[in-house]
């Protein structure tokens, strides 16, 4: 494991509009499991070779979760999006970059913007790349789905020691009708199910952010306590 640069940085809020965000950054490679899964624990993402989290000293809206597999159950409208999604190919594999996934990463952006106001800009190979390749070591992947022979989307998850972190996903918006954001979800549950994996960790939940509200759907869940360090025992309820 080598830590290349730890910092700090004041930004606009990614989540809440009119506040300010301070994040706490670690910049990683040849990162091991065991470290991936105590920072992910202690409620930092990873993008990349990058970790990070917020640390502002006077916010708490952004709350760390994580879904518990063990009791979760499956409601009828879930498996009535299971089963419209069974015809569906579903193949995992080490995360990789092709012309197919940056032009459903940026049509997904693109519906995003007109649909929620969400902020758009080109991406790049070399920006995907550092965001959703690089950093994948022993523990990162990507699970494609496709219809027939097309690909139509791609969830990017860390498999770790004791659970599921869900990192990124994206689709085709000709396909929204499948209702694949929830599909790829509840496929992370199966996943960890079959695999013996107690947790999918889901990163923050914001209340009053539209896109990471509906986090508290998925039940039974925990949150995190507080923000702590690394040889602080992690308190989830």
């Amino acid at each position: 494991m080598l830590v290349v640069q730890e910092f700090q940085s004041q930004e606009n809020c990614s989540y809440l509009k009119n506040k300010e965000q301070l994040t706490h950054y670690k910049v990683i490679k040849e990162c091991s499991i065991a470290y991936s899964q105590a920072l992910i624990e202690r409620g930092y993402r990873r993008f990349g070779h990058m970790y990070f989290r917020p640390i502002c000293s006077t916010c708490n809206e952004c709350q760390s979760i994580k879904i518990d597999v063990k009791n979760f159950q499956f409601s009828k409208s879930a498996r009535r999006i299971l089963r419209k999604g069974e015809h569906l190919k579903i193949y995992i594999q080490k995360p990789t970059l092709t012309q197919k996934h940056l032009e459903i990463f940026d049509d997904y952006h693109r519906y995003m913007h007109h649909k929620k106001g969400w902020d758009y800009t080109p991406t790049t190979p070399q920006h995907y790349f550092n965001s959703f390749v690089a950093g994948a070591e022993d523990f990162g992947y990507e699970v494609l789905y496709f219809e027939e022979e097309k690909l139509i989307a791609v969830d990017l998850i860390d498999i770790l020691e004791d659970g599921i972190s869900s990192i990124y996903f994206y689709y085709n918006p000709l396909y929204s009708h499948l209702s694949l954001g929830k599909l790829s979800l509840y496929k992370q549950i199966q996943l960890a199910e079959v695999n013996t994996k107690a947790w999918i960790y889901l990163g923050y939940y914001v209340k009053e952010c539209p896109s990471l509200a509906y986090k508290a759907q998925y039940q039974p869940y925990l949150t995190l306590e507080g923000r702590p360090r690394e040889d602080d025992e992690v308190k989830w309820f």
